[in-house]
């Protein structure tokens, strides 16, 4: 039992806190509901994420077990070294998937129609003949494209009369390609032999490491580039923030060149203990920059005056 447990990665669900940031959006542009009920939406919303983020992942490791025996690491998960049951893994996606489904109908249509969009991702993403985790650069699009549905599930979760602007949801979703693109050229690199690394992940036999590090750069830049069109439209103190966000990025990329880095590995990001701090830091510069008014910033926006 204890294997099909492992393969729905409970350790994994950590990663669902990115739903935080679209509850805050919310709470910035929407109407909010009663403290109760907006505390349990999010818990419901949070377990309901978090069955079909697991539902996913039973398929993923499934459908890659040929695969992750050429994986230094991988190897050990229990579908490549244990004899495990296609139907069993089966059932168990089956029951994951419809607990999902039943708690997002206890919030309201939006969240029930983006988690079903977030398990029709995870097929599209592992399930032949799409299967687009196998198509360089597709791989990190499709992926990544569950960064905005955590984003949308979390504005959800605030209301469902209508929806984020377009600015911060291709920023968010640009934001999840530039750590899936990092994540494969951290693991590229711990690789070490590009034919192993074909082996591994089709995509990887199209990869170099300078072209997983440029297609990074890019999509940092066009993230960057649309959250500072949303930061400035709905509140120009922002301006202040987006130096710290450059500096995230940047940091981010440089705990990539460690070896067996945590990059390789988001669940366990919580150990690198300076990132961590850095993310709380600017968290509080936001929380400060949203409730602080500095009317200067204004010339950001406005030509400036002056006598001659």
């Amino acid at each position: 039992m204890k294997n099909y447990i492992r393969i729905a990665r409970p350790d994994h669900w950590v990663k669902n806190i990115f739903i935080i940031p679209g509850v805050a959006v919310g709470f910035l542009l929407a109407d909010m509901p009663p403290v109760s009920v907006l505390i349990y939406r999010f818990i419901i919303g949070f377990v309901a994420t978090c069955m079909i983020a697991s539902a996913n992942y039973v398929i993923n490791e499934w459908l890659d077990a040929e695969f992750d025996k050429y994986h230094p690491t991988k190897k050990y998960r229990p579908v490549v070294s244990e004899n495990m049951k296609f139907s069993l893994v089966m059932a168990e996606y089956v029951i994951l998937a419809v607990l999902g489904l039943a708690l997002s109908l206890m919030i309201n249509r939006g969240f029930l129609v983006t988690e079903i969009w977030l398990l029709v991702m995870g097929v599209i993403y592992n399930v032949k003949p799409m299967r687009t985790k196998d198509i360089p650069f597709l791989d990190v699009i499709t992926e990544s494209v569950n960064n905005m549905i955590r984003l949308l599930l979390g504005w959800f979760i605030v209301t469902d009369v209508s929806v984020p602007p377009g600015s911060i949801l291709l920023g968010y979703w640009m934001g999840g390609a530039f750590l899936m693109g990092i994540k494969r050229f951290a693991e590229y690199r711990m690789i070490g032999d590009p034919k192993t690394a074909g082996l591994y992940r089709k995509s990887f036999a199209a990869y170099t490491e300078r072209t997983l590090l440029c297609s990074s750069m890019f999509y940092a830049f066009c993230s960057t580039f649309c959250m500072g069109l949303f930061l400035v439209k709905y509140r120009i103190e922002y301006v202040l923030a987006m130096p710290f966000l450059f500096l995230l990025f940047v940091y981010y990329l440089y705990i990539a060149f460690k070896d067996d880095s945590a990059v390789q590995k988001p669940e366990k990001l919580y150990k690198e203990k300076k990132l961590m701090a850095f993310v709380l830091l600017i968290v509080i510069i936001f929380v400060i920059l949203t409730v602080v008014d500095i009317p200067a910033l204004k010339l950001f926006q406005e030509p400036f005056l002056i006598e001659i």
